[in-house]
């Protein structure tokens, strides 16, 4: 089983609550973190501000696709942020669990 950490922002903390308990019920992703953050960045040639919610989504490489479309499909964001971090390493135990918790049936 490969492990990856998938990254996404969410405008308000209502929204990114919203997306970790969908993918979690639907056993898209077996833990979602959620951290405040502030970001600049580009955005239609100007330069933007936000106050956002990061989620740290952690899945199987297999539920990535799924995980990005339904990301998709619930967000309000017109292109929202979809980073894949591959898990290089870790608890032998930890990565299982996140096997077993996305397991497809």
């Amino acid at each position: 089983m490969s492990a990856i950490l998938i990254l996404t922002t969410a405008p308000t903390q209502e929204e990114a609550a919203r997306i970790a308990e969908t993918l979690v019920t639907e056993k898209l992703a077996a833990c979602v973190q959620l951290s405040p953050i502030e970001s600049w960045y580009r955005w239609a040639g100007k330069v933007e501000y936000a106050a956002e919610v990061r989620l740290h989504i952690k899945t199987s490489a297999a539920r990535a696709i799924q995980v990005e479309q339904r990301i998709i499909a619930l967000h309000s964001y017109e292109m929202p942020e979809l980073v894949r971090i591959p898990i290089i390493g870790g608890s032998n135990d930890y990565l299982s669990w996140i096997g077993t918790e996305t397991a497809q049936d």
